[in-house]
């Protein structure tokens, strides 16, 4: 996966430190299930805000407190409490990577402390963004999740003559061919009416951005790229492995379109998405959550691959020099803050589910 963390941030926050595209049938209404004491369900929840480190979760507390915090046990050591305000929106940071957002969202799901059965989950973090379909700072609603990290791997300097890449699916005989799916998380479908909800009331905000940013997508010698950042709608990959190049970004576009059918777009690529709509799905089989209640939306804050004439190494080794970390950490704000608000303050439109608008 391409690099998408602040160096300085990750130094400043370590010590603080379906398979057939589920879109999410679990009925979360059901009234008669309990959390596990008595008959008391916890304390409901309109919004959960999930973000994966520290800055992400912070441009959220800096805006919509004050807040109340309230520890629930598994969560990460360094992020042991979730952060609640009279508006019912919360918010919690998982940790970075795979494992750390399944345990996370494991233990936020399955405690008691929270009634989360008409909560509305928002995934918002920081990601690579493929310059064909937007730049640094723009912010991208997905419809599916897939996983780039479960495929089979031959270096690239001994992969056969006729392949185009070393990754194949798991159990396939060739790059091209569609996987099994046995591992049941290596493609998700989201609501699609959630998703586009969510574009149709962020799509006009006015976005942040920075020179630095703006001198770094001008290094690029087409659109959208080298083009303002916008809200957009693609799809995004979850993969633990940092990436960088032009070779593997085709290889990501290509494994979206393989994994859905040719229905997804791929444009950001991020460590834990899949990961965190696993520990969803299984609280869902329990009617603890509802699938049909989760939006994912991720900002650039770099390029997954170089301009002309730069190298993937150069791409990747200097990611910060982009200046996209900072204003996409802001434009999470900006573009998911609608959609949190209009839930929580139209309550009465969003409790039994996704409004007609």
């Amino acid at each position: 996966m391409m690099l998408t963390r602040s160096l300085g941030a990750l130094c400043a926050t370590a010590l603080a430190a379906c398979a057939a595209f589920s879109s999410g049938p679990a009925n979360a209404d059901d009234d008669a299930v309990s959390h596990g004491h008595g008959d008391s369900h916890g304390q409901p929840v309109k919004v959960m805000i999930i973000s994966m480190f520290g800055p992400e979760g912070q441009v959220w507390l800096d805006r919509l407190g004050p807040w109340r915090d309230i520890a629930v046990d598994g969560l990460s050591p360094d992020y042991p409490t979730v952060h609640c305000n009279k508006q019912e929106i919360c918010v919690m940071t998982t940790g970075m990577g795979h494992a750390n957002a399944a345990a996370s969202i494991m233990a936020l799901t399955f405690s008691p402390v929270f009634d989360l059965r008409h909560t509305y989950f928002m995934v918002a973090g920081i990601a690579g963004i493929d310059p064909q379909q937007g730049t640094v700072g723009s912010a991208a609603w997905a419809k599916y999740l897939v996983d780039f990290g479960i495929q089979w791997e031959i270096d690239g300097r001994e992969i056969p003559s006729n392949w185009n890449t070393g990754y194949l699916g798991i159990n396939t005989t060739s790059p091209a061919d569609k996987p099994p799916l046995d591992y049941r998380t290596e493609v998700f479908q989201l609501n699609t009416r959630l998703a586009d909800t969510a574009f149709a009331l962020s799509h006009s905000v006015t976005l942040s951005d920075d020179a630095q940013a703006q001198a770094a997508r001008a290094k690029y010698s087409y659109a959208p790229a080298n083009r303002p950042p916008t809200v957009i709608q693609c799809d995004t990959l979850a993969g633990d492995t940092w990436w960088s190049g032009t070779l593997l970004g085709q290889r990501a576009r290509d494994w979206t379109k393989i994994l859905t059918d040719g229905k997804g777009v791929y444009c950001t690529t991020q460590q834990e998405d899949n990961a965190t709509y696993e520990a969803l799905k299984r609280a869902a089989s329990v009617h603890k959550v509802d699938l049909n209640r989760v939006a994912v939306l991720r900002a650039g804050s770099d390029f997954d691959r170089p301009y002309e004439g730069q190298t993937s190494a150069d791409n990747l080794l200097n990611y910060a020099a982009q200046g996209g970390f900072t204003i996409a950490i802001e434009n999470l704000f900006r573009t998911g803050n609608p959609l949190v608000q209009d839930i929580a303050t139209h309550w009465g439109e969003w409790r039994e589910g996704v409004p007609q608008h």
